[in-house]
């Protein structure tokens, strides 16, 4: 069985972003969870005053052997300088990445 969701949400003056996306899956006894989000600002600067933010990456992984449950996560953080038509922009984005891994009960032996 496998359940998506998907969801792409944009303001109204098309400056702001987030798609989202969930997927769950069973397959040989084991729950699959993936969540996945995408989050993307633009704001224009001035030159003068282009202060960047400093790239992140976060990253977890655990492993619970008594629960039969896995985790990851993974996080990135960044920004990009665009010009367009002698204007500066600041476009910041954010990536983000959850699998979640646990062991169906009545599948376990």
């Amino acid at each position: 069985m496998r359940d998506l969701l998907f969801k792409n949400l944009t303001s109204n003056d098309h400056k702001r972003r987030i798609i989202a996306s969930s997927e769950i899956i069973d397959k040989q006894g084991v729950r699959s969870i993936i969540r996945r989000h995408f989050i993307c600002s633009i704001r224009e600067v001035q030159s003068k005053e282009l202060d960047k933010p400093a790239p992140y990456l976060y990253v977890l992984k655990e492993h619970n052997t008594k629960e039969q449950k896995e985790r990851f996560f993974c996080k990135i953080k960044g920004s990009v300088c665009a010009v367009h038509k002698d204007r500066f922009y600041l476009i910041i984005f954010v990536h983000s990445l959850r699998i979640d891994l646990i062991a169906n009960p009545q599948q376990v032996a």
